[in-house]
């Protein structure tokens, strides 16, 4: 049997551990580069191997990164931020017809930035925001479409942990990642926000407008959001500067948020502990991911798959545009039956080196790549976050969210035309590090 063949057969045995046995995707990913490995040469090989991969992911100090950022997140989570960014996005925009659902999608942003976590950000602000738009008689499926949507900026939006893991994986810096990862986040933000407006345009019963503000409540709300605000600024100026390393960001982040939380007294000690256990379940889920798809690349390394593919695109006759179309093509299939992260991590030692052979900038393709993989949280059959919100959003039904994000679509494939088209929208601040 070829190498190539046993690689294929290697990858058609990792789709059936997930899809039909359930198999969590670290441990089928590492027990199928293990046999594939150990097959290729041999067991003492094998095992060899995986010693050295598990020693060299579990005891990177770059990783650190992860729970720090996590933590930060948990603690802002359970301090209360989520409530105290909406009230705040409501009293700026709350007036204007479908203001509320505007409101959500910028408090999901805010949010999910700070959280960085889709499913956390969409069970969170299903509890604080659908119940507001259900007070005003938003239509359910524009509630539940901008809940689920807007939940998914965290993925691009710094810090994001999944923009960590490629950085990590590809050995990009991470910094740079995060800032290439702004102007998309923001570009993404805008079209959700356009898509309310028009949508309520056509259909002004969908999202009537709530009371409107005066100057000095709006003043008063950002009070309650400033901090956030700062302690985010702080992250990025100080990456941007050179002042942090991606690790030392992290912890200055969970400091500071463990510090805000003690200040204004929103965090209980009972908080405090789901905190640290919710961070050290994520964490440890994230680098068991990262083992797996480290064994997992170093299988198909030896079978050869990710050069002879790179070598197939590149002796291909069509321009590079129709190929990354194809390769994004795959990733949005792929983000619509698998968890992002998952089909990142399993997909980026085959199709980096392919965007690498077509001369991509590694920064844009990493970002873009993201966006892309957004569209599988929100589409069926898994679409992690509409069941989320289905689950929460009472009076409300899966195929009622479904029926909301089909709203929002649109956006997402705008952007990422956008980010095809202008690649600069990406690189232009990563370009000024």
């Amino acid at each position: 049997m070829s190498l190539t063949l046993v690689g294929i057969l290697g990858i058609t045995i990792l789709m059936l551990l997930l899809f039909v046995f359930g198999m969590p995707v670290g441990f089928a990913m590492a027990l199928v580069g293990f046999g594939g490995f150990s097959y290729i040469l041999n067991l003492n090989a094998g095992v060899s191997m995986v010693s050295q991969e598990f020693w060299s992911v579990f005891s990177k100090y770059g990783l650190t990164v992860i729970p720090l950022f996590v933590f930060m997140g948990q603690v802002a989570f359970y301090s209360g931020v989520n409530e105290r960014l909406y009230r705040a996005a409501y009293k700026w925009v709350g007036h204007i017809r479908g203001g509320i659902a505007m409101a959500t999608i910028m408090a999901c942003a805010a949010f999910a930035a700070i959280c960085g976590s889709n499913t956390a950000t969409a069970a969170t602000m299903t509890t604080v925001a659908f119940p507001q738009m259900s007070n005003f008689r938003y239509k359910p499926m524009l509630s539940c479409g901008a809940i689920a949507c807007g939940s998914t900026l965290g993925v691009v939006i710094p810090p994001s942990v999944v923009l960590i893991i490629i950085g990590l994986s590809t050995e990009q810096s991470i910094a740079r990642l995060f800032y290439g990862g702004i102007g998309a986040g923001l570009l993404l933000c805008l079209l959700m926000l356009l898509t309310v407006y028009v949508v309520c345009r056509l259909n002004p019963e969908w999202g009537p407008a709530g009371p409107k503000s005066g100057f000095s409540e709006r003043i008063r709300s950002l009070s309650g959001a400033i901090e956030m605000l700062i302690l985010f600024l702080l992250i990025m100026t100080g990456l941007y500067a050179g002042y942090f390393t991606p690790s030392e960001a992290g912890g200055a982040g969970a400091f500071f948020a463990v510090v805000i939380s003690l200040v204004q007294r929103t965090l209980s000690w009972e908080n405090f502990k789901k905190a640290v256990m919710d961070t050290l379940r994520v964490s440890c889920m994230v680098i068991m991911l990262i083992a797996g798809a480290m064994i997992l690349g170093k299988f198909l390394t030896i079978t050869r798959i990710p050069f002879n593919m790179a070598s197939w695109v590149a002796g291909l006759n069509v321009p590079d545009p129709i190929i990354l179309a194809i390769i994004f093509g795959m990733y949005a299939l792929g983000g619509a039956i698998m968890d992002a992260l998952a089909l990142l991590l399993i997909t980026i030692p085959i199709f980096f080196p392919v965007a690498s052979q077509m001369g991509c900038d590694p920064i844009w393709f990493a970002v873009l790549i993201t966006v892309v993989t957004t569209l599988g949280a929100v589409t069926p059959p898994v679409g992690a976050t509409t069941y989320v919100v289905a689950g929460m959003a009472k009076g409300s039904t899966l195929n009622q969210v479904f029926k909301g994000v089909t709203f929002f679509l649109p956006a997402y494939l705008i952007c990422i035309v956008l980010l095809m088209v202008c690649p600069w929208i990406i690189t232009f601040l990563p370009g000024l590090m």
